[in-house]
Formats: structure tokens, C-alpha cells, sequence
């Protein structure tokens, strides 16, 4: 019986060691592009990762929306900023031969408060489509959980049958020790035969349930493999589509850099082009008391 024992032992276990290379075969073609063994792992927690991955997808959407949002707040106030300094230029004071280069910084100020108004806009329009893919990925999420519930079911029936085999084997060292034991120490046949009755059974649930973990594996890595792909795709579709907006977030800016430089080159343009000559003649024009030279002799006058 012991003898038997060990054969039954050792039987189990090289069933056992084939299935898990098997398995790991199997498992790392199927999940080699991006969900690779360590996404099973012995637990099997492999879904539980992958479906949190998914939602954390929703997470990041949102926060994206929120980071472009506050961009477009900050866009917003520098331009209401600029806009109030643009009307504190036109305000200052109208003396001197400077007095007209004031038009210049009004008139450059509030085109560059301008082109922060259009970043606002673009912002705005970004928004509404980040938000909208928001809906729309939420619905897809939604969609993908209702589809992928067969594999949970599939997950947790393994992990389930992964418990009691692990304590079915346990089970079955104990009993088999023990009867070798009681053989060893001389104990009564009927002591002995006793324990055999108890390791024979032991031998047959432990076997009952490597042949139960073997079809719920076999179940579990067929789903497990359809769901990693649509993750995958899920995944694969999402960074597209947020680099997307950021591509239409990075064009936005760079075109309101754009647009600001070419009002800076302006402003220069404006200043250089401003001579000491022509401040010096537009304040005789408008300050001038007449053409006449001072100190001309009066007519009439003896």
C-alpha cells in the first residue's frame, strides 16, 4: 500500500509539472505582444490586473480633461490681464514726446490678448471632444465588462478548484506519511489498515481534482486569452487616442506661439521704425503755439 502510495505520488505530481509547462507555453505565445505570464502569475489575478488597467483608462481621460481645462482658465485670465494692462497703457499720460508710443504698446498688448482668447477657444473645443470620448470610452468599458464576464467566472472557478487542490495534496502527503508511520512504529494491522482506507481516499480527491483543475485550466486560459486580446485592443485604441488630443493640444499652443511671436516682431517693427525725428516733430505739431518766428519786429510802431 505504501509503495502504492508513492507510485500514486509521484504520478500526480509529473501529471501536475506537465500541466503547468503546458500552460506555460500555451500562456506565453498567447500573451507574448503585451499580457505575458506574469499577467496570470500563480494566483491568477492576471484578469483583476487587466480590468483595473482598463478602468484606470477612464481615470486618465478624465484627469486629461481636467489638466486642459485648468490650462484653458489660466489662458483666460492672462488674457483678461492683458486686456486691463492694454487699457491702463491707453490711460497713461499724453505729455512728453513719448506719449505716443503708449498707442503701440495698446495696440500690441491687446492683439497679444487676443491670441490668448483664441488658445481659450481651441481649449474649449478640445475640451467638449475629450469629453465626448470620455462618454463614448465609458460606454465601451461598460460594454467590455458584460462580455468579459464569462472569463471572471472562469478566473474565480480556478482559483477556487487552485484552493482545494492545494489542500486535497496536503491532505494526501499527511495521510500517506501517516500510514507509513504507523507501518514503521509497528502498530496493529487494523491501526494501519485503517489509515490505508483514509490515504486511499485522500489519493482519490487529491486525483479528482488534478483532473478538475485541468478542465477549469484548459476553460480559463482559452477565455483568458480571447479577454488579454481585447484588453489589448482596448488599451492599443486608447493611447492612440489620447495622443490625438494631445496632438491637437500641442498644434493649439504652437499656433498661439506662433501668432504671439509674429505680434512681438510687430511691436519691434513699431519701435524701430519710431524715429527720435518724428516723436520730436508729432509733439511740435500738436504742441506748437504757431509758424512765426519769435521776436519779429511789430508793424505800426514808429
Amino acid at each position: 500500500m505504501a509503495k502504492m502510495g508513492m507510485i500514486d505520488q509521484k504520478v500526480l505530481q509529473m501529471q501536475l509539472e506537465a500541466m503547468q509547462a503546458v500552460r506555460m507555453v500555451v500562456v506565453e505565445n498567447l500573451f507574448m505582444v503585451m499580457y505575458d505570464l506574469q499577467t496570470i502569475g500563480e494566483k491568477n489575478n492576471g484578469f483583476d490586473v487587466l480590468y483595473h488597467n482598463m478602468k484606470h483608462g477612464q481615470i486618465s481621460s478624465k484627469e486629461l480633461t481636467d489638466f486642459i481645462r485648468e490650462r484653458s482658465t489660466i489662458e483666460e485670465a492672462y488674457a483678461r490681464s492683458m486686456t486691463k494692462l492694454a487699457k491702463s497703457a491707453g490711460n497713461f499720460s499724453q505729455l512728453g514726446t513719448f506719449a505716443p508710443m503708449w498707442d503701440t504698446f495698446k495696440s500690441s498688448t491687446e492683439k497679444l490678448a487676443g491670441c490668448h482668447l483664441d488658445l481659450v477657444r481651441k481649449l474649449q473645443d478640445l475640451i467638449k471632444d475629450v469629453q465626448k470620448y470620455v462618454e463614448e470610452q465609458a460606454k465601451a468599458h461598460k460594454k467590455t465588462k458584460e462580455e468579459v464576464a464569462p472569463t471572471l467566472e472562469a478566473v474565480q472557478n480556478i482559483q477556487s478548484i487552485s484552493q482545494a487542490l492545494q489542500k486535497s495534496k496536503e491532505n494526501y502527503n499527511a495521510k500517506t506519511v501517516e500510514q507509513e508511520r504507523l507501518r514503521k512504529e509497528g502498530a496493529t494491522q487494523r491501526d494501519v489498515d485503517k489509515a490505508g482506507v483514509k490515504a486511499k481516499k485522500a489519493t482519490e480527491t487529491y486525483k479528482s481534482y488534478v483532473e478538475k483543475y485541468a478542465t477549469a485550466k484548459s476553460e480559463f486560459e482559452l477565455k483568458m486569452a480571447e479577454t488579454a486580446q481585447r484588453f489589448q485592443d482596448i488599451e492599443e485604441n486608447h493611447i492612440l487616442h489620447m495622443k490625438e488630443i494631445i496632438r491637437s493640444y500641442s498644434q493649439s499652443v504652437e499656433e498661439t506661439h506662433v501668432q504671439i511671436g509674429e505680434v512681438h516682431n510687430e511691436f519691434v517693427r513699431n519701435i524701430e521704425n519710431t524715429s527720435e525725428e518724428s516723436l520730436i516733430q508729432k509733439l511740435s505739431e500738436s504742441k506748437g503755439t504757431g509758424k512765426e518766428r519769435p521776436g519779429k519786429p511789430l508793424q505800426g510802431l514808429s
